[in-house]
């Protein structure tokens, strides 16, 4: 039934990325019900009984792009958005199937503090709401190449083409970067130092300084650099769109890309 469902969620995503952007009702509905679905066999997922949670980096990554796909949701009911939604749909279908191939591994909340389920989830929205940020970059690159050169090869017509000429200007989708940079490190800040407490209940040190916490605290610094550089030096541009990427790749490492290593190179489950 579970198998079912996240097959069902994807089929939904995958259509809704493909639909021409003229049947925007249908792509609402769609994305809505993908969503929900694809929300609820997270839930089963990951709610285990006996206070258990069942994490992985499939688990984490589907959950990302479960919240990212809220964000698409919600800023498309205000800016013309295919682009993003090209970029994001996809992306989420896959991901709603791969829990089902990697399972991750079971964790017990047993003689953990009640607050450590809210630190899961203000890390999920962070990474969510850099991942939408991350998307808005590659978008924002993509729009600028397409202004300065007549016919990009890679752009060259097509449906991918034409929802590019349909995002708000780059002015407006700078202000969205931005505004979703600030968010996701305001949230980042609050995993980080959530993190800290965590710690040193689960292993008896204010910092554990493994390349989870190494690559979460680079990131961290990049962000929070470039949003210093907008403030006091005006940096925009492709200064914004690389440190943007730079960061969001780094985050990336932090668990998504080490819990990979750990759980399919090295067949280890979470420590």
């Amino acid at each position: 039934m579970q198998t079912t469902i996240f097959i069902l969620s994807a089929v939904l995503y995958g259509v809704c990325a493909a639909l021409p952007a003229g049947r925007r009702r249908a792509i609402t509905i769609g994305v809505c019900l993908g969503w929900l679905l694809h929300g609820a066999t997270l839930a089963m997922d990951v709610l285990l009984p006996s206070s258990s949670l069942r994490l992985g980096f499939a688990v984490m990554l589907s959950a990302t792009l479960w919240i990212s796909v809220a964000v698409y949701w919600l800023e498309s009911r205000n800016f013309p958005l295919d682009g993003l939604r090209a970029l994001v749909l996809p992306c989420a279908a896959v991901s709603v199937l791969l829990p089902a191939i990697f399972p991750g591994s079971v964790v017990s909340l047993e003689g953990k503090s009640s607050l450590f389920a809210w630190h899961i989830a203000i890390s999920l929205l962070a990474y969510s709401t850099l991942t939408i940020a991350a998307f808005h970059a590659v978008l924002m690159a993509l729009q600028e190449s397409r202004l300065h050169t007549r016919t990009p090869a890679t752009l060259k017509g097509g449906w991918f083409a034409a929802a590019l000429d349909r995002l708000p200007a780059l002015l407006t989708m700078e202000k969205l970067l931005f505004r979703l940079i600030g968010l996701g490190f305001a949230l980042l800040t609050l995993a980080v130092l959530s993190g800290v407490v965590f710690s040193e209940q689960l292993f008896g040190q204010a910092v554990k300084w493994n390349h989870k916490t190494i690559f979460t605290m680079l990131s961290w610094f990049m962000f929070g650099l470039l949003l210093v550089g907008r403030r006091w030096r005006g940096w925009r541009g492709k200064t914004a769109l690389r440190f943007t990427l730079g960061g969001f790749a780094t985050l990336l490492l932090a668990y998504v890309g080490s819990r990979f290593v750990l759980e399919v190179v090295l067949h280890r489950g979470l420590g």
